[in-house]
């Protein structure tokens, strides 16, 4: 990079008789800035005086630059101006870091410890800025760095004068930055941190020897470069390490409901952890950008209050990023084992996504105050009452990105008395940039809470649907973890019941349960794999009921038929038979179907002496030829004899010598160089992902022979597709 030089340019700094001026004004004239060395001399507090200005001149001249010295005080700034006009003839650069200290308890403090550090910090850039400002303007160029401090920005204790002057700088620049855009005037704030006189018996001995002015002094040249690209900004700088610092704000609340009731104390004392909720804070740039902020704001809470007119809603946001949706994929039970489940566990994949069922998540309300307040007369809803019944998902546009936030608006649609239980419909919109990008609906049984002469049905309810009275057209079979429910609830759902024995046990089960979002997830992704090409855009929508618990460490098993863009599911537990999701759906844009997805496909539909395993081999054919320079250059032929209740039944060839795939043994008498013995059965779990390729060598399941080391080579070929 080339150096960044400042010939022909005129620097004051103020202050410059020691420490960080100091800095600044030797770093500048070694740069080719001609520098006007201002210093009133003296102690922190601003009493006696010395020739501190002088030596630092010397110090500059000694080594080839160009300076003077000034004695004139801060406050007397258009003097200090004038010194730089009578020597050079100009002023391009003002760094204002002249300073004092007065420290002392608020009730102590005079009013002369008051009125003398604003003299100098505040009032002193004013002046000094302001003698400077109409050569700026008419020479078109400028450079002010005003110099603030972290008790400006945060406060500290002893420090009330100083505090107040240090941030009335901030407010000074800010306003400067704008007045000067047009005149190419650029002000801005650097809050450094360093050894100098001001802090020579504050800081202890060893970090006031770290803390070296020369370290600061590179950022604050640059700020007042031609080349420094930002104005209005605050720049954090020490030891090294320099940071952007701005104000924030909340998203905030309304405090009323709608437009015509009034704000009381009470309405802002029940908001106020929302007012004050930084989690979802942004910086805004100018006042102008506030006004806008504002009157969005305000057509937002019109709209929101139409939208609410007929039923109570409740509104909040909901943010994500790729984080959240890792660890929402891991507790669905996704796998690096599974290779297809890579795009859905690493952030910087090519083609990471979010699972479907994760967008469930924004809309749940089993903490909210939605379903107890909706309940009948005599009626309550909480925490230890509630359970998820049924849950619905639908997409209206775009598949959302992988992080963002979204505007969410709850409301109960209906109340259905169910004799013992009450069940609430809930329906919620999620908004993103104030379209409506997705809705949910949820079933809330509250339990015990039934017999109040209500409804049993309601025609509000997306209802669920009987699957086919057939054999299912795929299973797909997958274990859960023991730590299944204790991965899950990160995802936020924290009732004790998935985690807590003793709650679990009050509620009547022998251990934690697994979450039934957490079911229809593994579920949903069996789905997906099989009949949506394991991309989550070609889902439309998706229907569950919850039936039973899971207990974790259990196999879930999902049976699905297919009708037309329709996949019906159920989802039954292995060890009990009970089925656990029932009347289940997932639409699909279109249906694209995967026989490596399946664990045991419906063996009716295959034709008479076909096998399981043709399909990956088919597959696997369609990669090389794809890929045939890939597939040539692991240079080998591999035999993998398929066998079915202990006897080979079929072989294939891989020759990827010569780019080939085959039934059968290897053509014109060649030989096999590895040759691989597995049941179709135990290939399919292999090539899913159920099934560790060296778990099965090791128990005997795939046998090998010949170059064992080759068997190795075929994963980078199959990467894409099968673990064969």
């Amino acid at each position: 990079m080339d150096q960044l030089r400042f010939d022909g340019r005129v620097a004051i700094v103020t202050g410059a008789g020691g420490g960080l001026g100091k800095a600044y004004a030797l770093l500048l004239a070694s740069r080719g800035a001609k520098v006007v060395i201002n210093d009133l001399g003296g102690g922190r507090d601003g009493s006696g005086k010395s020739t501190f200005a002088d030596n630092v001149v010397q110090e500059i001249k000694s080594k080839g630059g160009i300076a003077v010295a000034d004695y004139h005080s801060v406050v007397e700034g258009e003097k200090i101006i004038k010194t730089a006009i009578d020597n050079f003839g100009r002023i391009d650069i003002l760094i204002n870091n002249a300073g004092i200290l007065r420290d002392k308890s608020f009730g102590k403090m005079t009013e002369q410890d008051w009125d003398l550090v604003h003299a100098v910090h505040l009032k002193g850039a004013f002046k000094t800025t302001q003698a400077a400002w109409e050569i700026f303007r008419k020479q078109k160029y400028g450079r002010v760095v005003m110099t603030s401090s972290n008790a400006g920005l945060f406060g500290n204790f002893g420090q009330a004068n100083y505090s107040a002057a240090k941030m009335g700088l901030v407010g000074l620049a800010n306003t400067l930055a704008i007045e000067g855009a047009k005149y190419n005037i650029k002000v801005n704030t650097i809050v450094p941190t360093a050894a100098s006189r001001l802090t020579e018996d504050i800081l202890p001995p060893e970090m006031f020897q770290a803390m070296k002015p020369d370290l600061i002094a590179p950022v604050v040249a640059y700020m007042v470069h031609e080349s420094f690209p930002d104005s209005g900004i605050i720049i954090d700088s020490t030891l090294g390490y320099a940071t952007k610092t701005h104000l924030v704000r909340s998203s905030g609340t309304p405090l009323r409901k709608k437009p015509t009731d009034l704000v009381t104390i009470e309405t802002v004392k029940e908001a106020w952890p929302q007012v004050v909720n930084m989690k979802n804070a942004y910086h805004l740039d100018k006042i102008a950008e506030v006004t806008v902020d504002l009157v969005e704001k305000l057509q937002d809470f019109e709209e929101q209050s139409r939208l609410d007119s007929e039923k109570e809603a409740y509104w909040s946001t909901y943010t994500y990023n790729s984080k959240d949706l890792v660890l929402y994929a891991l507790g669905i039970g996704a796998s690096v084992v599974n290779p297809t489940d890579l795009k859905f566990l690493y952030e910087s994949h090519e083609n990471f996504v979010a699972l479907p069922t994760f967008f469930i998540l924004p809309g749940m309300v089993m903490e909210s105050p939605v379903v107890g307040k909706s309940m009948p007369p005599g009626k309550h809803a909480d925490f230890t009452n509630i359970l998820h019944g049924e849950q619905y998902i639908e997409f209206l546009g775009d598949f959302p990105g992988t992080d963002g936030q979204f505007t969410v608006r709850n409301y109960v649609v209906d109340i259905l008395d169910k004799g013992s239980s009450a069940v609430a419909i809930v329906n919620s919109e999620i908004f993103q940039n104030k379209s409506l990008v997705f809705r949910t609906q949820q079933h809330i049984f509250v339990l015990g809470q039934g017999g109040f002469g209500g409804p049993r049905n309601s025609s509000k309810s997306v209802n669920v649907l009987p699957a086919p009275k057939r054999s299912p057209d795929a299973i797909v079979e997958q274990r859960t973890s023991e730590d299944q429910a204790a991965l899950y609830r990160l995802s936020g759902d924290l009732n004790p019941l998935h985690i807590d024995p003793n709650v679990a046990t009050a509620a009547g089960h022998s251990k934690p349960i697994l979450h039934g979002l957490a079911s229809l997830g593994f579920s949903t992704r069996h789905v997906l794999a099989k009949y949506g090409g394991n991309d989550p855009s070609n889902v439309k929508a998706v229907k569950a009921r919850f039936a039973k618990p899971v207990l974790p460490g259990q196999t879930l098993i999902t049976e699905m038929w297919v009708e037309g863009s329709r996949v019906h599911f159920q989802t039954k537990i292995k060890e009990t038979g009970n089925v656990v999701i029932s009347g289940a759906y997932v639409d699909m844009k279109k249906i694209i179907k995967s026989d490596s997805a399946t664990s045991t496909p419906n063996q009716e539909s295959a034709p008479s002496g076909a096998m399981k395993s043709d399909g990956l081999f088919v597959k696997i054919s369609e990669q090389v030829k794809a890929n045939p320079a890939q597939a040539k250059s692991v240079g080998a032929v591999y035999l993998y004899n398929i066998t079915e209740n202990g006897k080979t039944v079929k072989q294939w060839t891989l020759d990827l010598k010569s780019g080939l795939v085959y039934e059968g043994q290897p053509k014109s008498g060649g030989k096999a160089d590895t040759t691989m013995t597995v049941s179709d059965g135990d290939l399919i779990e292999i090539a899913s992902g159920t099934l560790n390729p060296q778990t099965a060598y090791l128990k005997g399941k795939l046998k090998i022979s010949g170059n064992l080391m080759l068997a190795q080579k075929l994963g980078p070929l199959l990467k894409s597709g099968s673990k064969i």
